[in-house]
């Protein structure tokens, strides 16, 4: 009577192939495409459509419609995974045609080959789910009717991005990684290989368009720029049409890299069209179809292919070596299938015993076993029977199935193996851990590239793998040795950027008007570094470092001061000592002569103090050679300043009593009483004591200090004596200043003295060179810099010093020394009377 219920005339005529159907007491409805249909007329869903066209048998696809068979029979032998129950299932074919997959799916619901909306024809046990291997947007499509039935979608085929939205696809599942993730490794791939300058090839579907803004916004957040990005139609006549351009593009683009980002029905298609023909190019595609079947000998050497991790399953080898294949739906493409398995080339985990007239030569999927998504599937069939094995084991589960309201209850079934599926996580025939994060396959992508064996053969190699479940380190891997790339590569791996890398040492400059990756390279500028390649700024080095001449490391700064191991210090410090020595040579000249009339005509006391304190101001010149610390240059302007003060106070005392001198000598003058040393003796210890007290109070309030001066000279470091105060310095030079401006007035008042009394002319030419040399040292001292001002300063001090030594002291040492006859009383008297 229920077959006479379920006996319906179907409303379309619609050549389509029953499905494989096994009963049980749970059933699980199979999309499984093992053709492609491309039917002549386009489908506009407003009249009944009609079929006529061509279909393309995808042979690797067959193996996944035997692994479903496989993994169903695995789990009701098995006493420990639903005992005493049995999985039983509906697989039909969709042709990725989505007419045909509503109708598929409409057979799989009403439970016959009707495809009769609401209806229902239950002659087995209930439906809990439908696993499927369509494409993206027929994947999408499907979940519009799983959502109203509430049964739960589990995809063996498709990453679709839009379909990790929970909220909008509740009951779907799959056992692929989503797309998200093959995005993320792509991202990846192009960092590693810094591949900064790509193009975008990809069709204009919705999970294309979608997985294509993903990649841009990767790539771009990783410096790398899209030169170009070309979409092409689904439709096949439109797209043997936008090829032609898009082939121009490729030729024409100065990228290496290009990303082809499709289905793998697109795939199919666009391995057959010429834009594989331009040399060095790199292609990465999302797709290992097409190094699976052949294509107009096309050399895809330079190729990355991202492809699900797959694994190899014991069982299901042998199962496939083992199975009667009558069992099964057969037509002609099918017999050659199996034939195909028996060839003696085959591998021996599936090759089939038969006899010599079913041996087939034609060896298309042979070796292919692990190439297709039976892994996928597998996982998919087990994943549901443990969800479903948790649904009866959970206390009220038996309940449910038992309880012999079965009717009415049954029909809210699937809404108990949601909670289940959401919460799976079990180990497979491998040993593997199985779970799903958010509806999503916990899994990862292998990138195989071909490699080309001497004997001419190809074989596709796992190069790397990209899996974000991975630990933290490990998630990205590739082995760059594997890989083969093209010959007229210059370089390998080969590098494809907008512009040459910017090598240390200088930055780059973003050309106006276009991308970040396109850039001139300009050198850093001085005080700058970059110590890495493309670097977008330079980094200013630390103070007391400083950019080396390529610009691409900071140095210690070069420390400058006047040292007393180099030809100037040394030569200054030679000079000094050498003075010194003439100045002691006169001291002591005068000493031994100190009794004759030239030595005692102009005060002896105060010319010994006067050669003293040159011998000082000669051996002060000293302390500015050499590195500067604390205590130096504290005495450096202190020492200086007390000493030239003595020595210019003792010019001024001789001066004066030169007038003195001559005014007492004159009847009735009361400067008699004048007349001594005690005076001058005064003069020198008032004027030396002003100066000192200067120099207590710049000690006390802001003495010098050593000072690290590192902007005077660029990439030095000048070590020099700051100062401290300003004010208390130049009050310390003014002063001496006054006091040689005092000297040099009186000096030039008492010149025209007689000659033979006083030295009134030498000390005036003394000043004179004295005020000459310090006037002279003030601008040139300030246009100078680093340890040349230091040498500038030492000058003065000697020249002012030898000046006052060779003006007054020399011409009486020529007489001492050279005209002795001169040096007496009765010359003097002599020349005086006439």
């Amino acid at each position: 009577m229920a077959e006479c219920q379920c006996t319906l005339r179907n409303y379309l005529s619609i050549n389509l192939k029953p499905g494989y159907h096994r009963d049980g007491d749970i059933m699980v409805g199979g999309l499984v495409t093992l053709e492609t249909s491309y039917p002549l007329a386009h489908l506009s869903f407003t009249t009944v459509p009609s079929f006529e066209g061509t279909t393309f048998p995808i042979s690797l696809n067959y193996y996944n419609f035997l692994a479903f068979v496989s993994a169903v029979e695995e789990i009701n032998n098995s006493s420990e995974l639903l005992p005493n129950l049995t999985l039983g299932f509906h697989i039909y074919d969709p042709y990725n045609n989505l007419f045909l997959m509503y109708t598929a799916a409409m057979n799989i619901l009403s439970g016959m080959d009707t495809g009769i909306p609401n209806y229902s024809c239950k002659t087995s046990g209930p439906l809990v789910a439908v696993i499927e291997g369509l494409p993206a947007e027929k994947s999408s499509e499907f979940s519009s009717l799983s959502r109203i039935y509430h049964y739960p979608q589990i995809s063996y085929a498709s990453g679709n991005l839009v379909m990790s939205d929970t909220v909008k696809f509740p009951y779907f599942y799959r056992t692929v990684p989503t797309e998200l993730h093959l995005c993320a490794g792509i991202v990846r791939l192009l960092k590693h290989f810094g591949w900064t300058w790509v193009g975008i090839f990809a069709s204009d579907d919705e999970n294309s368009m979608k997985g294509v803004q993903i990649l841009r916004e990767g790539i771009e957040e990783s410096g790398g720029c899209i030169e170009f990005i070309e979409t092409f139609s689904q439709s096949k006549s439109i797209l043997l049409q936008d090829l032609e351009a898009i082939s121009k593009t490729i030729r024409t683009s100065s990228t290496k890299v290009i990303i082809l980002y499709c289905n793998t029905d697109h795939t199919e298609i666009i391995k057959y069209t010429p834009i594989w023909e331009p040399p060095g190019k790199v292609w990465i595609i999302a797709a290992e179809w097409l190094f699976i079947l052949p294509s107009y000998n096309i050399d895809r050497k330079n190729t990355l292919a991202f492809a699900v991790t797959k694994k190899t399953i014991p069982s299901f080898h042998k199962f496939v070596r083992e199975v009667n294949p009558a069992i099964f739906p057969n037509d002609s493409f099918i017999a050659m299938w199996w034939k195909d398995l028996c060839n003696n080339q085959c591998p021996k985990s599936i090759q089939r015993s038969c006899s010599s007239n079913e041996t087939s030569g034609y060896l298309l999927h042979c070796d292919l076993i692990n190439s297709g998504n039976s892994y996928n599937v597998y996982n998919a069939v087990y994943g549901l029977a443990h969800a479903l094995h948790d649904v009866f084991t959970s206390g009220s589960g038996n309940t449910i199935l038992w309880s012999g309201e079965s009717e009415s209850i049954l029909e809210f079934f699937p809404w108990k193996v949601h909670h289940y599926m959401k919460n799976l996580h079990f180990q497979n025939a491998l040993g593997e851990e199985v779970f799903f994060d958010n509806g999503d396959f916990a899994i990862g992508y292998d990138i195989i590239s071909p490699t080309y064996l001497p004997d001419g053969t190809r074989s596709n190699d796992v190069v790397g793998s990209y899996n974000p479940y991975a630990p933290p380190g490990q998630e990205f891997t590739i082995y760059e040795e594997v890989i083969m790339w093209e010959s007229t590569f210059t370089e390998t791996p080969p590098q494809s950027k907008c512009s040459l890398n910017c090598p240390p040492g200088f930055r780059k400059l973003t050309r106006e008007g276009q991308v970040v990756c396109c850039y001139d390279c300009i050198p850093c500028p001085e005080g700058e570094v970059s110590n890495q390649t493309d670097m977008d700024i330079c980094t200013r080095c630390p103070e007391d470092q400083w950019s080396n001449q390529k610009r691409d490391t900071c140095t210690p700064k070069v420390i400058i001061f006047l040292s007393n191991e180099e030809s100037l210090g040394i030569a200054l410090t030679l000079i000094s000592i050498f003075f010194f020595l003439i100045t002691a040579s006169v001291l002591r000249i005068f000493i031994h002569f100190q009794d004759t009339p030239i030595v005692k005509a102009n005060n002896r006391d105060l010319s010994y103090i006067l050669l003293i304190s040159l011998m000082l101001c000669f051996l002060c010149s000293l302390i500015f050679i050499g590195r500067p610390e604390k205590v130096t240059c504290i005495l450096r302007q202190t020492v200086f300043g007390i000493i030239f003060s003595i020595s210019l106070s003792s010019v001024l005392a001789k001066t004066i009593t030169v007038v003195m001198a001559f005014q007492a000598t004159k009847p009735g003058s009361k400067l008699r009483k004048w007349m001594g040393s005690r005076v001058s003796n005064s003069i020198v210890l008032s004027c030396s004591l002003i100066q000192t007290v200067l120099c207590l109070v710049w000690l006390f309030t802001a003495p010098p200090f050593p000072y690290l001066n590192m902007k005077s000279e660029v990439g030095t470091i000048l070590i020099e004596c700051n100062e401290g105060s300003v004010v208390a310095f130049y009050c310390v030079l003014g002063y001496l200043g006054f006091l040689a401006g005092i000297s040099f007035i009186v000096a030039f008042l008492a010149k025209n003295l007689p000659d033979r009394f006083n030295e009134a002319k030498y000390i005036t030419f003394s000043m004179l060179v004295f005020c000459s040399v310090w006037v002279s040292f003030i601008p040139t001292y300030l246009s100078t810099k680093g340890k040349y001002m230091v040498a500038m300063e030492i000058f003065a001090i000697l020249a002012s010093s030898a000046g006052l030594l060779g003006c007054i002291f020399f011409p009486k040492c020529y007489i001492i020394l050279l005209k002795p006859e001169r040096n007496s009383r009765k010359y003097l008297t002599k020349n005086l009377n006439d």
